[in-house]
């Protein structure tokens, strides 16, 4: 392994004839104290892949990242793989003919070895989408950081100053990463980008254990690692849409048509928007049109399209959704405002949650949204995240008490105190 502190020792060379057959040149990603070399190393073939992973694969951990787009598909398009662990770095042109990925894809189900990512979610869906396997074990750079007291959804870039003292390039962010051959500007980028997320994995470790909170990040990390965080199903593709119809025929429509939606996007790899927009299937919905002209009057549809193959596959997701069981169609979202008395309930709940936040130095958002504070404040019997594991103990027993009356708050030395409300004598 590397050195953990002062200067980190510089990569073994690779076996002999290992990366013989592809571009490999020295990246100086930093200097100073904290400074090192890396050989940045392009694999193309596979038989090369399956000797690092192999390498990797008797690393305590090793960090992960991607590169992909996802602009003009429904899937994400894997383009890059960077890894880095046991003195091992590695760039993995996944775009590269013949290519094949599966010692990366052993490599992310070894249970010997920690796979470290920031902001994991995307990564572990390609994974997932590409070989329906979920990564594991896992350790998300981002949410150990909220843990440790670092703030809501931090950046890598903050991550990268605060703890390595670096400051990250990011012009190459948002680049063509499909398009080849990949530029050394955009390959020093994503080579800098992991092997900063490998030397971040062990001080965020030490934290996390000063803090005694692993139990907090191995919860969070169930959920990244449960395959129903990953499934996409259509039927419940409507509650992703933000706005909302006013009649359960809408809703019924509206359950539809997300649903045919979903299923031509998913089908044919493209943008749900380039199926149909969010504002047409709302118009659609509230419209319930039934002949081809009723749909071709709409004003969000383009000319031609009511008579088009979609167009008569709308007709079809309308009919359906007039026909459903009027039982199977879940309630109407009324939208309407809290009763006055629920809504001090949220605002002591609200005052509350940022007590308990300063208390443990965490984001108060990490600990629950104002969303669950609304839930709580209308029913003790919701089932929200903020009433399960380190959060209900953290925050969730307090809330309900709070809400019983069983404790009180009082400004004690200028700061928010919490106290057991005093009982009356009998």
């Amino acid at each position: 392994m590397r050195a953990r502190s002062g200067g980190l020792a510089p990569p073994p060379a690779p076996p002999e004839g290992l990366f013989h057959r592809f571009p490999c040149f020295t990246l100086l990603a930093s200097r100073g104290p904290m400074g090192y070399t890396a050989r940045m190393n392009l694999i193309t073939r596979t038989e090369e892949l399956a000797e690092v992973c192999a390498r990797l694969g008797s690393a305590e951990f090793v960090a992960v990242d991607t590169e992909f787009m996802r602009e003009q598909t429904f899937w994400p398009r894997l383009c890059l793989i960077q890894m880095a662990g046991g003195g091992t770095e590695a760039l993995v042109d996944s775009l590269r003919p013949g290519m094949d990925l599966t010692p990366f894809f052993e490599l992310m189900v070894n249970e010997r070895v920690l796979k470290v990512f920031h902001s994991a979610r995307q990564d572990v869906e390609i994974v997932h989408h590409l070989a329906r396997v979920i990564p594991h074990p896992i350790f998300d750079t981002q949410v150990a950081a909220m843990v440790c007291g670092f703030g809501e959804a931090v950046s890598y870039s903050m991550l990268v100053k605060r703890l390595l003292n670096r400051n990250l390039d990011k012009t190459s962010r948002f680049t063509d990463w499909s398009r080849r051959p990949l530029s050394e500007r955009q390959l020093t980028y994503a080579l800098g980008d992991v092997l900063y997320l490998r030397d971040l994995y062990p001080k965020l470790r030490s934290q996390l254990d000063k803090s005694e909170r692993a139990s907090w990040l191995n919860e969070e990390m169930g959920v990244l690692t449960d395959p129903a965080t990953y499934e996409l199903h259509p039927e419940q593709a409507w509650r992703r849409l933000k706005m909302r119809v006013k009649t359960p025929k809408a809703l019924a429509v509206l359950i539809e048509l997300a649903a045919w939606r979903e299923r031509e996007a998913q089908a044919q790899d493209v943008p749900r928007s380039r199926i149909l927009k969010d504002e047409a299937l709302y118009d659609i919905a509230s419209q319930a049109p039934r002949t081809v002209d009723d749909l071709g009057s709409l004003r969000t549809l383009h000319n031609g399209f009511a008579r088009s193959m979609r167009g008569r596959a709308v007709l079809d997701a309308v009919s359906r959704g007039l026909e459903r069981d009027p039982q199977s169609i879940p309630p109407i979202e009324c939208g309407e405002p809290m009763p006055p008395e629920a809504q001090a309930v949220v605002d002591l709940l609200r005052v509350l949650l940022k007590a308990t936040a300063g208390k443990h130095g965490v984001a108060p958002k990490l600990i629950a949204t104002s969303e669950e504070l609304e839930e709580i404040a209308r029913s003790d019997d919701e089932e929200v995240p903020v009433l399960r594991g380190w959060r209900r103990k953290l925050f969730g027993d307090d809330a309900l008490a709070l809400k019983r009356g069983e404790l009180s708050l009082a400004i004690e030395g200028g700061a928010v105190a919490v106290r057991p409300t005093k009982s009356e004598p009998a």
